[in-house]
């Protein structure tokens, strides 16, 4: 079966093989949240984005393979539920950016900037900060083809910013300047709930966004 992203809560994982990793995404806790379990497939290490609820769901996912980091997209409760639990039975290193880092219920023994990358065996992500939904909101891209958002982007716009203008127009900005204007339409799109999406599916909209201003 082809990976699609369509995912249930309580249902089983969707599970994406490329040619150096393993993408598997889960619908976990009351919120909708996805969670994605990225596994070097050169040496079996693996990073989970979000551990945000349902630990033993979580662990059973990870199951008997290490795990090397969890990263937490950013500081928003429902992102990071399940993590003290997750990272005690894991022993997995922490990520986060500093700016949202503080509010996370675990030390973050890894905080990153934008520009910086996060390795999970042979693969190498690069973070890209999106300001705007949280000061410290990070999306992971993976070969430029392949974009972990956290809540800063969906099919159909980009993350709440609470009414804000300011923080709207950082946010779109960011979105635009930082993904839109370096990669290409094919370019997936794994958000932090819901469905998939590519960059090319959402381009065409951009100009409506920056109208309705959310």
């Amino acid at each position: 079966m082809s990976y699609t992203g369509d995912v249930t809560a309580d249902g089983p994982a969707d599970v994406r093989e490329l040619p150096g990793l393993t993408i598997s995404k889960i619908e976990v806790g009351g919120f909708g949240n996805n969670a994605y379990l990225l596994r070097c497939r050169e040496t079996g290490d693996g990073l989970l984005v979000d551990a945000a609820a349902d630990a033993g769901r979580l662990l059973g996912l990870i199951g008997d393979g290490p795990i090397s980091a969890i990263v937490t997209t950013h500081r928003h409760q429902d992102h990071w539920m399940a993590l003290a639990e997750v990272t005690k039975a894991t022993g997995a290193e922490t990520v986060a950016h500093p700016l949202d880092a503080p509010e996370l219920p675990v030390p973050v023994t890894r905080p990153v900037e934008h520009g910086g990358e996060v390795t999970v065996g042979a693969v190498t992500l690069d973070v890209i900060h999106l300001r705007g939904h949280t000061p410290g909101s990070i999306a992971l891209l993976y070969q430029d083809a392949h974009l972990f958002t956290g809540d800063s982007l969906f099919p159909g716009g980009v993350g709440n910013t609470q009414g804000d203008a300011a923080r709207f127009d950082r946010l779109y900005t960011d979105v635009v300047e930082r993904i839109f204007d370096r990669l290409g339409d094919e370019t997936w799109v794994y958000p932090g709930h819901g469905k998939d999406t590519t960059l090319g599916a959402e381009r065409p909209s951009l100009s409506e966004w920056r109208a309705r201003g959310w």
